[in-house]
C-alpha cells in the first residue's frame, strides 16, 4: 500500500486535496481525521503539518508526499522532488532597509530573519557569504524595525508589504517555489500510478477540447493554428467537402484559437472542459 503524506492545513492543503480527488482518490471527510485509507486504490493518506512532510518522507516512514519546494529544501531531508504540481507558487527574495544593501556580499555576518533558515544559509554559502539566521514563523518584515535582524528573506509577491515596513528588495532571487510531489529514498511501485494520475489532472486543467466544422480544403491552414498534442482527429461530415475536427488546445489560448479558426472558415466551434487525461 502506497503511503502518502498530505498537508493538513495552510495554502497547500485545499488544492492538494482537490487534485487528489480529481485524480480518482477518496479523501477524509473530517478535517480532524489524521489517517484515511483508500482501499480501492491501495493507498493510505496521512494528514500532516506541511513543514513536517519532507522529514517523514525523507526518513522512509512514508513513501511520497505533497509539499512546497521551499519546505523540501529547507528540511534538509533525504526526500527528493519527483514533479512540480503547479500551484502555491512563490518567490523568495532578500530585503533590507532602503539603500542599506546592494548585493549579496553586503550580507556578510549580518542577521537575517526568515522562516527558512537552512534554505537561506545554503543559498548564501553557495555565493561565499556567511550570515546569522534568525528563525521566525511569520511576519518577518517586522524583524528589522524591532531590532531582531538586519535584513529579511521572505516570500515576495508585489513587494507592497515589505515597502510598508520600510524595506526594499535587493539581490538575486533565492528560490522560485511551487507545490511538488516528493519521494523517499526507496521508490514505491505505486508512485508511477500516482504520478500519472496527477499529471493527468494538470493536463486537464491546462487544456480543453475544441470541436469545429470546416471546409476540407482549409484543413491544412487550421492545423497550423491548432495542431493538437499529436494531430487533430478529422471525420467526414454528411455534406460533401466538410469535415468535423477535434483537437486539444491550451485553455489560456482557446479564445485566440477560436478567432483564428473562424477567420479560416471554421463554424460551430465548441469548447469542452477535460475532466481527466493521459498523454
Amino acid at each position: 500500500m502506497l503511503r502518502i503524506a498530505v498537508p493538513n492545513k495552510g495554502s497547500l492543503s485545499e488544492i492538494a486535496a482537490q487534485m487528489l480527488s480529481e485524480a480518482g482518490y477518496s479523501g477524509r471527510r473530517d478535517t480532524r481525521q489524521l489517517v484515511h485509507t483508500d482501499v480501492a486504490n491501495d493507498v493510505e493518506f496521512f494528514y500532516l503539518r506541511p513543514t513536517d512532510i519532507a522529514t517523514y518522507v525523507g526518513s522512509g516512514a512514508l513513501d511520497v508526499g505533497i509539499t512546497g519546494r521551499d519546505l523540501l529544501l529547507d528540511s534538509g531531508s533525504d526526500a527528493s522532488e519527483v514533479t512540480p504540481l503547479d500551484f502555491a507558487d512563490s518567490t523568495f527574495r532578500f530585503a533590507g532597509p532602503t539603500e542599506s544593501f546592494a548585493e549579496l556580499a553586503d550580507l556578510e555576518g549580518k542577521r537575517i530573519a526568515t522562516s527558512y533558515p537552512t534554505l537561506v544559509v545554503n543559498f548564501l554559502a553557495q555565493h561565499g557569504v556567511t550570515c546569522v539566521p534568525v528563525k521566525l514563523d511569520g511576519a518577518v518584515e517586522s524583524a528589522v524595525r524591532l531590532g531582531v535582524a538586519d535584513a529579511v528573506a521572505d516570500v515576495v509577491s508585489t513587494g507592497a508589504t515589505l515597502r510598508a515596513a520600510g524595506l526594499e528588495i535587493f539581490g538575486p532571487v533565492i528560490l522560485e517555489s511551487t507545490a511538488v510531489l516528493i519521494q523517499g529514498p526507496t521508490q514505491h511501485d505505486g508512485l508511477a500510478t500516482l504520478q500519472r494520475r496527477l499529471q493527468g489532472v494538470l493536463v486537464a486543467r491546462q487544456f480543453v477540447i475544441m470541436d469545429y466544422d470546416l471546409p476540407a480544403e482549409r484543413l491544412d491552414a487550421a492545423t497550423k493554428v491548432a495542431g493538437g498534442i499529436e494531430s487533430p482527429t478529422v471525420s467526414p461530415l454528411r455534406d460533401e467537402g466538410w469535415v468535423a475536427v477535434r483537437v486539444m488546445v491550451r485553455k489560456d489560448e482557446s479564445n485566440r484559437v477560436m478567432d483564428q479558426l473562424y477567420e479560416i472558415g471554421a463554424r460551430a466551434i465548441l469548447v469542452t472542459a477535460i475532466h481527466a487525461a493521459r498523454l
